[in-house]
């Protein structure tokens, strides 16, 4: 298995880039536009490789690394983009810096940033002082790494059960601007990666992360009561061979619910009314067929579980076996709930929004619909997206 990239030395045009990110960097570089570069670069994310050994003494940061470039005798601070980290080590993991952390943080005496030295993607950056003032200003004016994108890793999984499982997850690679289809080096880098195991999920140690994984595998934090909202209706579909009318549908859960405390039924009665607002709402939008319905959540649990995996590998939590055939299992566990990509991510939007609409109002939740909506429809619609190269079973 292959969890990083292997870009070579040899010439661009014989080692495809791996990401967008390589792409317009080496068509920077080439233009010979020095500001241009500067302005990519402060909107992608850049890495630095620390020894884990450091990264894990706390309150203390590892001065920014230096090499010697042979090609010009100069010293240099080595930086890695996104698609060109290298494959997962457990002693050696990244921290990320944006442009202006580096402006801010520079060594006095060296001057040029080394961004993928050594690769067919690399570019040397001029870091004398009054450069490192216009590296600031372009971190200010750009607000840092793009999100709300779609990245693919070319030399990472594209076919097979392993992309398949990989691209459960790709709402939030795309909601966070990360690649899609990596079992690597990082999620994010290593102390945010930790930082996000740890709130919201209560993770700080390997046991805590099988425990939660195994938890979302069995679909147990994507809300007990909305899922039983629409098994309900999915039942009396069954039964009936129709989509049920709302009232129908409301008075089964009422049925349903009778046993329940008070605070499971009204907990019901609002979720019944924002999967039908919110179904409603992707029907006119064209997202939701006519005729189409939500019947499970389940997608909200399966393709946070890729991410949970994605977090722990970054964090040294497990290793790329074991994640490689946690994400597999997952990619499995989806195809028995849905039936194609577009039902699984709208099972997926519509648990965001149904959770978002309970703890914040349907007001607040609108930005998220929005949202959700664009991600659904880049995964769905985009050529190069995972959802239009990928079938979703291997009969399909």
């Amino acid at each position: 298995m292959t969890t990083g990239n292997r870009a070579g030395t040899g010439a661009v045009g014989t080692v495809p880039p791996p990401t967008e990110i390589e792409r317009a960097l080496s068509a920077a570089v080439g233009a010979g536009g020095a500001d241009t570069v500067v302005e990519l670069l402060a909107r992608t994310r850049l890495y630095v490789l620390v020894a884990r050994l450091h990264a894990d003494i706390p309150g203390w940061t590892a001065p920014l690394p230096t090499i010697r470039d042979e090609a010009t005798r100069r010293t240099c601070v080595p930086v890695l983009t996104q698609g060109m980290l290298p494959p997962w080590h457990p002693e050696w993991v990244f921290r990320e810096v944006g442009l202006g952390e580096l402006a801010r943080t520079w060594p006095y005496d060296v001057r040029r940033l080394a961004v993928n030295h050594g690769t067919p993607y690399a570019a040397m950056v001029d870091a004398r002082p009054g450069r490192l003032k216009a590296w600031l200003k372009a971190a200010e004016r750009l607000g840092g790494p793009e999100r709300e994108v779609l990245l693919t890793d070319g030399g990472g999984p594209l076919h097979g059960p392993l992309a398949h499982g990989l691209a459960l997850g790709a709402h939030l690679a795309v909601t966070n601007g990360l690649i899609w289809n990596r079992l690597g080096a990082a999620y994010e880098d290593y102390a945010a990666d930790r930082a996000r195991l740890r709130r919201p999920w209560g993770i700080q140690h390997r046991a805590e992360y099988r425990d939660r994984l195994a938890s979302l595998m069995k679909n147990q934090l994507v809300g007990r009561v909305q899922e039983a909202v629409l098994r309900t209706r999915h039942t009396l579909a069954v039964r009936t061979g129709r989509t049920p009318a709302r009232e129908e549908w409301a008075e089964a859960v009422g049925r349903a619910f009778t046993a329940r405390d008070a605070g499971d039924r009204a907990l019901a009665e609002r979720s019944l009314h924002h999967i039908a607002l919110y179904e409603d709402k992707l029907r006119a939008d064209g997202a939701l067929a006519p005729d189409g319905r939500v019947d499970t959540l389940a997608a909200f649990d399966l393709g946070r579980a890729v991410n949970v995996v994605r977090l722990a590998l970054g964090a040294r939590y497990t290793d790329p076996y074991e994640a490689e055939q946690d994400v597999l299992r997952l990619g499995e566990l989806a195809q028995s709930a849905y039936s194609s990509w577009p039902d699984f991510s709208l099972g997926y939007l519509m648990a965001r929004l149904v959770h978002r609409a309970e703890d914040d109002g349907p007001e607040v939740a609108e930005a998220t619909y929005q949202q959700s909506l664009a991600e659904h429809r880049t995964l769905t619609q985009d050529p190069a997206g995972p959802y239009r190269n990928l079938p979703w079973s291997r009969t399909s």
